[in-house]
């Protein structure tokens, strides 16, 4: 027989189910089919995991006894402090303006009249009497010397009269006047003096209503402003043409809340504060109001002041007066928290649970809030994130903390 063909399945198409059997028997021995190939694979990588975890696992130091349990507990780590008692100054605070004691206003009287001088400035001190402004004399002068002219005329009449009677009355008894004449120039006499009397009362009048003239100053002090100026026409019932502090007295006004009034007592030392001025002034309560305003709740205090230059009527003040100083209980403001029952502090008492503990407040310093009742001393405060707890939850408190605020 001849030789037969060298017989290759790849020069042939398997078709249908005899394709499996076909690449069987076509694959060499010991090659993995392609499934089988990357199972092995994917194996290997798993127990390479496995091996890493388990080595971690290994590595790892057991926890300590007890662990598991404080972990299931999760407890709120919270800051406490214990309350530090120290001296407080308890004070008063309010705001106001300087202003002069008596302010007195100056401006025209009578007719009025336009100003022809001005003789003072604003910042000048003045004596009581003291011209400040000179108005038009014009009229009123010649209207004075008419008077005074009319005045000697009428006591030339009365003089004369007078004279007349005296004669008359000396030759009575020779019976050389009748008693009507000696009566005519007696009624003469009594009317020229009258009439010399109503002359004087018309200067006076004419003299007094030329002297308002001359606006002057009714008392000593010293003049805080001035609206006067040459040519303005002075009315009377207008502006006033001048301010005067009598005396050069100075005081601060101020207003104050009502439940503050009551700790003032007249004669209490004050300090006060001027806006952009670090040095304060010193000064005593003077007057304390007796009203208080039911819109705003406010009462009033006035402050006397020593004079200075410094203290200028209508500059902003704010006022402090010390009433009582005593031994309290200061907190930081996050420790003092207050809802529609008031004011109150969270404390951890023995059993590590949070304790509620009403307090009142009684002031505000720099080193935080003055507590007037409802501590001891000896509590463990919770001193910040206390809005966050609630009454009666347990918590951890942080080790190594100081006793004071």
């Amino acid at each position: 027989m001849g030789a037969q063909p060298e017989f290759d399945p790849h020069d042939f198409e398997p078709v249908g189910r005899d394709r499996g059997r076909l690449e069987a028997v076509a694959r060499p021995r010991g090659v993995l089919a392609p499934w089988k190939k990357w199972g092995a694979i994917a194996l290997a990588i798993v127990l390479a995991l496995l091996a890493v975890i388990w080595a971690m696992n290994a590595s790892t130091p057991a926890p300590p006894p007890g662990a598991a349990a404080a972990g299931d507990e999760s407890l709120p780590l919270v800051t406490v402090m214990q309350p530090s008692f120290r001296s407080v100054t308890a004070t008063v605070s309010f705001t106001g303006t300087i202003s002069a004691r008596h302010d007195m206003p100056i401006g025209a009287e009578g007719e009025g009249g336009r100003i022809t001088a001005v003789y003072v400035e604003a910042g000048d001190k003045v004596q009581r009497g003291q011209v400040l402004a000179q108005l038009d004399q014009s009229v009123l002068a010649p209207q004075v010397n008419r008077l005074a002219a009319s005045l000697e005329e009428a006591r030339a009449q009365a003089a004369l009269s007078e004279a007349e009677y005296r004669r008359a009355k000396g030759v009575e008894a020779a019976g050389a006047l009748p008693v009507e004449e000696i009566e005519r120039r007696r009624a003469a006499a009594v009317t020229d003096e009258a009439r010399v009397n109503v002359a004087a009362a018309q200067l006076a009048e004419a003299q007094a209503h030329l002297k308002r003239m001359e606006i002057r100053a009714p008392a000593e002090g010293l003049i805080l402003t001035r609206n006067a100026e040459v040519g303005q026409n002075a009315i009377p019932g207008g502006e006033p043409l001048f301010r005067l502090a009598s005396g050069g007295e100075i005081e601060m006004r101020g207003r104050i809340a009502e439940q503050d009034l009551a700790r003032l007592q007249i004669g209490q030392p004050a300090t006060v504060y001027l806006t952009g001025i670090a040095e304060p002034y010193h000064g005593r309560v003077r007057l304390l109001g007796v009203v208080i305003d039911p819109a705003t709740r406010l009462g009033e205090v006035r402050i006397e002041l020593e004079p200075d230059p410094s203290l200028r009527p209508g500059a902003f003040a704010r006022g402090q007066v010390s009433v009582s100083e005593a031994q309290r209980a200061v907190l930081p403001q996050s420790a003092v928290m207050a809802d529609e029952q008031g004011n109150y502090v969270l404390i951890v008492n023995a059993e590590q649970m949070t304790e509620r503990r009403a307090v009142s407040v009684a002031d505000t310093v720099a080193a935080g809030i003055v507590i007037g009742e409802g501590l001891q001393g000896d509590e463990r405060v919770i001193s910040t994130a206390g809005g966050f707890l609630r009454a009666g939850e347990k918590v951890a408190v942080a080790a190594g903390q100081s006793a004071q605020p």
